[in-house]
């Protein structure tokens, strides 16, 4: 008898979290799922696009740099209240010129692969593993 009430039990309390649990689980798997589709359409237009690489190198070493920080502080000088931007531990007066530095930073990183990618691709057709 106490494995009926135990398997009964277990039973709903399975069909409780199913029916608490379920819309979430399904709207997960629709957000993977169209995520997916969204990435392999995105490797389709790649396909197309001579210009890609360029654009997913801007994207990966837009990834290794830090974001621009919207700091609101009193102005030393008026004593106001002024808007400030910080970019790797700089203040600037202005978002145009905080992301005109970061999209210099970018652009190194970005120059600095394309720089080393001739020596990869040596390396890699020569069998050797670089890193």
């Amino acid at each position: 008898m106490f494995w009926n009430i135990y398997s009964v039990s277990l039973t709903i309390l399975a069909a409780v979290a199913l029916y608490w649990l379920g819309p979430k689980v399904i709207a997960a798997f629709r957000r993977f799922d169209d995520e997916n589709r969204a990435r392999i359409e995105n490797e389709r237009a790649d396909r197309r696009d001579a210009a890609a690489h360029i654009r997913h190198t801007l994207g990966v070493a837009s990834e290794q740099v830090e974001d621009i920080l919207e700091v609101a502080e009193s102005d030393p000088r008026t004593g106001m209240m002024v808007t400030r931007y910080i970019f790797e531990g700089v203040r600037y007066g202005s978002r145009a010129e905080a992301e005109n530095i970061r999209a210099q930073k970018i652009g190194d990183i970005a120059r600095g692969f394309y720089r080393e990618l001739p020596a990869a691709l040596a390396a890699r057709r020569s069998g050797e593993r670089l890193g």
